[in-house]
């Protein structure tokens, strides 16, 4: 089971992988062979409903890093069963709807794969227990959404729409990590499941809440973060099906749903939620209203989705939690049916403006049919799963409380205006006169039809089965949020005393007052739009581009090109990094002769030398005076080889030859590098030294100099620790194999460093080959 799981999240990666290849070979029926992957998550997932039910959850566990105890754990409850059928049966849908979407891109094998790749993401989100696989998965999701967002990165749009949607939800995501951290030290454990009140009854309760409701409000679009996601309709039209009904949006909602019983139940968090949701639910159906084209009336009325979410999660009532968990599904239905409409429509008719549509029911009536089935469940009628949803929001806030009342209120208006763009979305492009449009409108493919007629069909079976619905949806999922068991009460019988059947009424009533008056509204509310002047999406861009321009500035203060002062700033950085810590630390105290040291002078005498030894010092001091007094560039360069050689030499008399081979052989690359290099200079030329440059490096030689030098002295006082040398002694041979200790050290203990160090000079010396060969081609 353990490894059956933990498949449902990585099958969608492999896929990805495979998808350029999938569609090359297979290059019509694409689409069709890939969104076997998600079908055959969507029906193993199917066959965990009854051990959920029975036992509320199932888990698996596979060790990660286990030097740390740390597991990658993955958790199947209520919730997290809701979401994963939901991401993959949509999934499947989308899939096939991308194959005829696309059919013909010259890299929709490409956008298979990325898209397999975001729902891979979105799985392993939902099912993580583990707080730091959520974040792995959490940050996925952005990333992959950026590459569907700015799929045509040859239209400046996308790349924007792409590179916000990345910003907006990064900033969420390093919040995540954040409260992660600190859950971790409140608690000391990383599983999300194992979390309890610890956390409510902490002083840190507050920051934690805001790092994780950074992250859900973010991703989630709600106000003031809702910009980016209308911009992303920048993508192919699957992707925003996919995107704004089960995957990245939703991905908030579900941190809110998770985190609900271990930081919920609070006033603070109630207020927030509910503000915050209520907020965006209203701006949404507000900016739907706002537009003509069909996907950003769609994108709008997500905003306002999302925002009802959240709202009822912070009500945190059992009848709001339960009406949550039934809209989500509802809502994950309808929203990609829809968008499966208006991609249809876009790919058929060529336009996606509701004022020059109209007229399409008879050219593409399979296409209404799936516009009307997802519209009608939007709207909310019975025998749709919408009804049911409403049914159980206005439930939850059905009292004479006036925070009730407020909200009751507020859910009854957004719910109207929702409605009011569900019959636009129905009724403008299929009905009345028919009007040209810049294709011949005709029927979609069947991969692309085939989505909202499934989809519609799927909201009114299971409103159908009311007992089904309850036991498979709403009981697992509304237990898994509220932390204790919850009851279904979902009911087809109407009772006309109810007030529930009247606030639907009266939600209905407005919202056919909304559609008659859709136009007046939008000219009003283009109006006030203008008057506002500063939008969240304009301020975006002019910090943008300011942070564009601080960093351009930077750039040109910190790198100007004037190799003379970084090395002026890196020795000056070096000279302040030896002096400072032995000044303050009293490193200078070695100076003085003291009783346990005694006298400097007589312990720092001149070894006994022997003869070649001294020939190597001499060399040393050629090597010196050559470079302080070489007449030209070219003679500075080799005097600074005799130096090298100098060193390598000492070390092959003080039993090092390895180090003295490396020398050498860093001495000879350096002298022909730097020969070759600076080949276009005049290297017959002596560099004019004024005074003031003299001064100034030569003080900072000997500052340098003396400072090592000190450093030195003080670490020859101290105590020799040989445990790390005693360790690479005693394993040296029987762990790394290796009689020479100093390979080892550089080939095993410290590989990784080692491997940089290679990686460095491989790069430097791929740059100096691209140098010598741009020469070339420049000479004739």
């Amino acid at each position: 089971m353990d490894a059956s799981i933990a498949l449902v999240a990585i099958a969608p990666f492999i896929a990805a992988l495979l998808a350029p290849l999938v569609q090359r070979l297979t290059s019509p029926f694409a689409g069709w062979v890939l969104a076997a992957v998600p079908a055959g998550i969507f029906a193993f997932l199917l066959t965990l409903v009854e051990p959920v039910i029975a036992d509320g959850a199932v888990s698996a566990r596979i060790g990660w890093v286990p030097a740390y105890d740390l597991d990658l754990s993955f958790l199947v409850d209520g919730l997290s069963l809701t979401f994963a059928l939901t991401i993959s049966g949509i999934g499947t849908l989308i899939v096939l709807y991308s194959g005829a979407y696309l059919k013909g891109h010259p890299h929709l094998g490409r956008f298979l794969g990325f898209l397999l790749a975001f729902m891979g993401a979105m799985l392993g989100l939902v099912l993580a227990d583990n707080m730091l696989a959520l974040f792995m998965f959490w940050e996925l999701t952005s990333v992959t959404s950026f590459l569907l967002i700015g799929f045509d990165h040859t239209r400046q749009v996308a790349r924007r729409g792409a590179i916000q949607a990345l910003v907006i939800t990064n900033i969420g995501g390093m919040g995540l990590l954040v409260g992660a951290l600190l859950v971790y030290h409140l608690s000391g454990t990383w599983e999300l499941s194992a979390l309890g009140d610890e956390i409510r009854g902490s002083g840190l309760y507050g920051l934690v809440l805001v790092a994780f409701l950074s992250a859900a409000f973010t991703k989630s679009a709600q106000v003031p973060f809702h910009f980016w996601l209308p911009n992303a309709m920048e993508a192919p039209t699957p992707v925003s099906a996919f995107l704004h009904s089960a995957t990245m949006v939703q991905g908030g909602v579900y941190l809110l749903a998770r985190t609900t019983p271990w930081l919920g139940g609070t006033e603070v968090w109630t207020v927030i939620l509910v503000c915050f949701g209520g907020a965006t639910l209203l701006w949404g159906a507000l900016g739907a209203l706002r537009q003509t084209d069909l996907k950003q009336m769609l994108a709008q009325t997500t905003i306002a989705s999302l925002g009802l979410s959240v709202l009822l999660i912070g009500l945190g009532t059992e009848a709001a939690i339960a009406a949550m968990a039934i809209y989500f599904v509802a809502h994950a239905l309808y929203k990609a049916g829809l968008f499966m409409v208006v991609g249809a429509i876009d790919h058929e008719a060529g336009t996606r403006d509701i004022t020059v549509l109209g007229g399409l029911a008879d050219k593409m009536p399979v296409t209404f049919i799936g516009a009307a089935l997802a519209s009608l469940a939007m709207i909310g009628l019975p025998l749709t799963l919408g009804y049911f949803a409403k049914e159980e929001m206005y439930l939850g806030v059905l009292s004479w409380a006036w925070t009730d009342i407020t909200v009751l209120l507020v859910l009854v208006a957004g719910n109207a205006m929702l409605a009011g763009v569900a019959m636009l979305v129905m009724v403008k492009p299929f009905l009345g006169p028919v009007l040209p449009t810049p294709k011949s409108a005709h029927e979609a493919p069947l991969a692309m039809i085939a989505g909202p007629i499934l989809l519609g069909t799927c909201s009114i079976v299971f409103s159908v089965m009311t007992e089904r619905l309850g036991e498979v949806l709403l009981v697992p999922a509304a237990s898994a949020i509220l932390g204790h068991p919850a009851e279904s009460h979902l009911s087809l019988a109407i009772n006309p005393a109810s007030p529930l059947l009247w606030l639907s009424i009266a939600t209905w009533t407005l919202g056919l007052l909304v559609y008659r008056q859709a136009a007046t509204l939008r000219t009003l509310l283009r109006r006030i739009e203008a008057g506002l002047g500063w939008t969240n999406d304009g301020i975006f861009d002019v910090v943008m581009f300011g942070l564009i321009r601080f960093s351009g500035a930077v750039t040109r203060l910190l790198h100007h090109g004037r190799l003379e002062i970084y090395l002026v700033t890196v020795f000056g950085a070096l000279a302040l990094a030896l002096t400072l810590p032995l000044l303050l630390l009293g490193g200078y105290n070695v100076l003085l002769p003291t009783a346990e040291l005694g006298d400097w002078s007589a312990r720092l005498r001149w070894p006994d030398l022997r003869i070649y030894e001294w020939g190597v010092v001499v060399l040393a001091l050629v090597g010196l005076s050559s470079v302080l007094l070489a007449p030209n560039r070219l003679v500075a360069i080799m005097a600074l080889g005799i130096q090298g050689t100098a060193v390598a030499l000492t070390y092959l008399l003080f039993g090092a030859p390895d180090l003295a081979f490396t020398q050498f052989m860093v001495e000879i690359l350096s002298v022909v590098i730097l020969a070759l290099v600076m080949t276009r200079l005049r290297l017959d030329e002596r560099d004019h030294r004024p005074l003031e440059d003299l001064a100034r490096d030569g003080t900072l030689a000997v500052v340098c100099g003396a400072g090592v030098s000190l450093l030195l002295m003080v670490v020859l006082t101290g105590t020799l620790d040989t445990r790390l040398s005693d360790l690479f002694t005693a394993t040296s041979v029987p762990i790394a194999h290796g009689a020479n200790i100093v390979n080892v050290i550089l080939v095993d203990y410290r590989g990784f460093d080692t491997l940089g160090e290679i990686a460095v000079v491989m790069g430097a010396g791929m740059a100096i080959i691209a140098l010598l060969r741009r020469r070339k081609k420049a000479t004739p």
